[in-house]
Parts: structure tokens; C-alpha cells; sequence
């Protein structure tokens, strides 16, 4: 058995349509292997390296078994971290500054690193069974990353793009998890900003899966799961602007504006922090429920008293409502409240990009 979420509820495919652009970006690398890939026919460059001696044996047994493949002709060209040469570019994304940086016990643990993929949803997803749980995909640049209704998106230079694997039992709570996913996104850039000293950048959600800076898109989640052997295997995607100004903006644009310091944000720092904060919620939402961060999540998100339309089907005829939200339901939706003090849950319509354009009422009893 086999399904992606967007089977149930319709609205986890969005991702990133506006961080992500058109503009091809080479990258050139000191590596045994061709370092660009415009086509399934191309070679792409995979670096594993892991955090412990353990890890990295692991590293060595999938470059050795072969055993790591992707589903459109792409050919993927394995090499150890402890193998391969100092990038020449000196944007390439830090291994060893990130795993220094790392302090989780599960996540992030197992790196894969490439210079340019197709899709580092693609590689986690279509090599689940081979990866050990919690490992992490990640890209300077992709060309074909997975977007709402089979869009195709190649994303700049500048964006931190990954994406890592988990694992659940209760498929009640599983379409939740975007939630933790984009909530530990806007904290790990929070605490970034207190360990260096920074002015917080208010990264805000919007619900279901998109991060908005200062009223533009900064980034977008999208996660995917299949069931085998009694459990959910979840592929969970995160594009981010750091340091990408176009199309629209980016957090280290953000900083520059403010001219108050001379930091930058490094894609390194903000992942080992996510990956902080993603262990910590995912705890703490396995064990006590999504309850546990409602509150945090609403602080966060940009829907608390917004009022906003939907359409209703009465007599084969569509009705427009105004409703004001209160927060989320049990099973993730929107929860809201009619100008007639009717309860009921909001559902994309699955029609419209912009989900506050297409939103469908159902009356809760």
C-alpha cells in the first residue's frame, strides 16, 4: 500500500512555488565525477558522510552495495565525505561545518550531499528502505523539485533545500507533521538569531505549509508518506530562502535591510538548528499530541482571528460565506466560526494555488 498525503487531504503538494526559479546554475566541483546534471541521462555527484564512526560505516556499505537509485534514468555517483576533494566554490554547502554544528541523538545524523539534484525529495523517497531513519538529503541547487500538480521547479543557488526521513505508527497524527516540520523551521531561524546576537527575523507560517517573511515567500514544505510493515514511511521536503534574493526574498536580504550587523545566515547553521528543534518537537508531538505545540504554533502562524471567505454548496448553487478562524481541528484542517457562531472545518477545494482562495465549509456538529 502505498499513498502520498495529498490522497487524503488535498492540500500537501504545495511547495515553494515562489522561492523557486527558472534560472539554470552551474556548479563546479573538485570531484572523481561530473558535477552537473541537466537531464535523467546526466550523472549527479552523492556525497555520504555520517556523524559517527558508525554512520560513516553505514556511508561506506550503501556506496559499496550499489544499492541507491533513482526512477528517471538519473545516475547517481557515490562518493564517501572522507573520499572527495574541497569543493572549488566556496558557497558549496559545509559538510563538516554542519555535522560540527549537529547535536541531535536521531535526525540529520546520515548526510547525503550533492552539488545538483533533481530532486532531494526524490532521493529520500524513492530510497527509503536503504537510508537509516532521520537522514537527510541536501542540495545546493535542484532542477526538477517537486511542486503542487506535477510542477517542475529548479531552485537557485542560495536556497537550503533538503529533505530527511521519519517514521510513524498512527496514521491519525501523521498528516500533522508538516505542522512540527514548519514549526521547527521558524524556531531553529529564531534561535540562530539569539546565538548570534541578531534582531529576530519573524518568519511566520502560513498555513497549510508556507513561510512568509514580511508578507512575501521564504519557504514551503511538502511531505509524503507510504505504508509498509505496519508503519508510515515519511519523506518531509524543506526549501528555504537564505542567501537567494529572486524571485522574491530571502532572510539574508532581510538582515541587510535592518543594517545592523555584518552577519549572514549559513544554510549549515540554520539545518543543524532545525534538525535541534525537530527532534525536540517530534518528542514531544509522538508523546503528548500536537496539543503540546498549539500554542506555539498559533504564535507563529499568521491565521489567528483572520477572516476570510468560503464557499458552501446549497441547492446545486455556491454560496459564499465570511468565517473567522479560531485555529486548526483535530485532523489538521482549519477550524472556524460563522458570523452565525456555526462551528466548521475549512478544506482547500484542491482547485486554486492561493488555499485562502478555495476554501470549502463542512458544519461541525
Amino acid at each position: 500500500m502505498s499513498y502520498a498525503f495529498t490522497r487524503s487531504l488535498g492540500f500537501f503538494s504545495a511547495l515553494k512555488k515562489v522561492i523557486l526559479s527558472t534560472k539554470k546554475t552551474n556548479s563546479s566541483l573538485s570531484l572523481p565525477f561530473a558535477a552537473s546534471a541537466m537531464d535523467g541521462n546526466s550523472s549527479c555527484p552523492l556525497v555520504l558522510c555520517g556523524k559517527s564512526s558508525a554512520e560513516n560505516e553505514t556511508a561506506k556499505t550503501l556506496k559499496n552495495s550499489g544499492a541507491l537509485k533513482l526512477t528517471d534514468n538519473t545516475e547517481l555517483s557515490i562518493l564517501l565525505h572522507s573520499e572527495s576533494a574541497k569543493p572549488i566554490e566556496e558557497d558549496a554547502f559545509g559538510v563538516d561545518s554542519f555535522m560540527n554544528s549537529l547535536s541531535t541523538n536521531r535526525f540529520g545524523r546520515f548526510l547525503l550531499w550533492s552539488p545538483r539534484l533533481p530532486s532531494t525529495h526524490d532521493v529520500v523517497s524513492q530510497n527509503f528502505c536503504e537510508l537509516p531513519i532521520g537522514a537527510v538529503c541536501v542540495a545546493d541547487v535542484q532542477y526538477k523539485g517537486r511542486g503542487r500538480s506535477k510542477n517542475v521547479w529548479e531552485s537557485p543557488k542560495g536556497c537550503l533545500l533538503f529533505s530527511f526521513t521519519l517514521q510513524m505508527e498512527d496514521g491519525r497524527v501523521v498528516p500533522l507533521i508538516q505542522y512540527v516540520v514548519s514549526l521547527a523551521v521558524t524556531e531553529a531561524i529564531k534561535d540562530v538569531c539569539d546565538k548570534n546576537g541578531l534582531p529576530y527575523v519573524a518568519v511566520k507560517i502560513k498555513w497549510p505549509n508556507d513561510l512568509y517573511l514580511n508578507g512575501l515567500k521564504v519557504g514551503g514544505i511538502l511531505c509524503t508518506s507510504t505504508f509498509k510493515s505496519k508503519q508510515f514511511n515519511v519523506s518531509a521536503g524543506i526549501g528555504l530562502n537564505v542567501d537567494n534574493e529572486k524571485p522574491t526574498t530571502c532572510l539574508n536580504t532581510f538582515l541587510r535591510e535592518l543594517s545592523v550587523t555584518t552577519y549572514q545566515f549559513r544554510r549549515e547553521d540554520i539545518l543543524a538548528a532545525f534538525f535541534d528543534k525537530f527532534e525536540k518537537f517530534y518528542e514531544l508531538f509522538i508523546n503528548q499530541g500536537f496539543q503540546s505545540l498549539e500554542e506555539l504554533y498559533y504564535k507563529t502562524w499568521l491565521h489567528s482571528g483572520q477572516r476570510v471567505i468560503v464557499q458552501e454548496k446549497n441547492d446545486n448553487q455556491v454560496v459564499e460565506n465570511v468565517v473567522t478562524i479560531q485555529g486548526l481541528t483535530s485532523s489538521g484542517y482549519l477550524l472556524a466560526i460563522g458570523d452565525d457562531n456555526q462551528m466548521c472545518e475549512l478544506h482547500p477545494d484542491g482547485n486554486s494555488f492561493d488555499f485562502f482562495k478555495g476554501l470549502v465549509r463542512r458544519k461541525l456538529d
